[in-house]
């Protein structure tokens, strides 16, 4: 089942229509690592983590874990592990998904650059949880918990982001 991502931040799903925060970088066609833009074209849903002393396992027929206060994701083009998923400490840049402020309770990893991952061209693009004002992203699309759960739960399988 496919979402379609709207630039003014509507995420529709059916007939259903979730509130979502974009990159602060509004929705670019051309992305780049650390322009804050969240990427416009079709992004498959790859497989969702969790963080499990937070919340339960969600409900989808995604391959899904639990993450644990180890695991990070690398941002560094200069690294051979570059837009994966990676153990921390790590050599390169590395964002950490065991986060303290609850963003990546629930992670939905996006297949943006990774088949193949070319350098500079973005990494880590998430479906993840908002802040509580839905503050802008850093290129991810972020909604609320349980609109998140509910969409996992419905078979959500990819997004289309449109562009401007």
């Amino acid at each position: 089942m496919q979402a379609i991502v709207h630039p003014d931040g509507r995420l529709v799903l059916g007939g259903l229509v979730f509130r979502a925060a974009l990159g602060r970088g509004g929705v670019t066609g051309d992305k780049r690592e650390g322009d804050g833009a969240t990427p416009a074209g079709q992004l498959p849903l790859r497989r969702a983590f969790y963080r499990a002393d937070r919340v339960r396992r969600p409900d989808s027929t995604l391959p899904v874990e639990p993450i644990a206060p180890t695991d990070g994701w690398c941002d560094d083009p200069s690294s051979p592990d570059y837009n994966r998923m990676v153990r921390l400490p790590h050599e390169g840049s590395s964002e950490e998904l065991w986060r303290q402020d609850g963003l990546y309770d629930l992670i939905g990893v996006l297949g943006w650059n990774d088949a193949p991952v070319q350098r500079s061209r973005g990494s880590a693009i998430f479906l993840h949880v908002a802040r509580p004002d839905y503050a802008p992203t850093e290129g991810c699309i972020a909604l609320a918990l349980g609109d998140l759960e509910r969409i996992l739960a419905a078979g959500l399988t990819d997004l289309l982001v449109l562009p401007h």
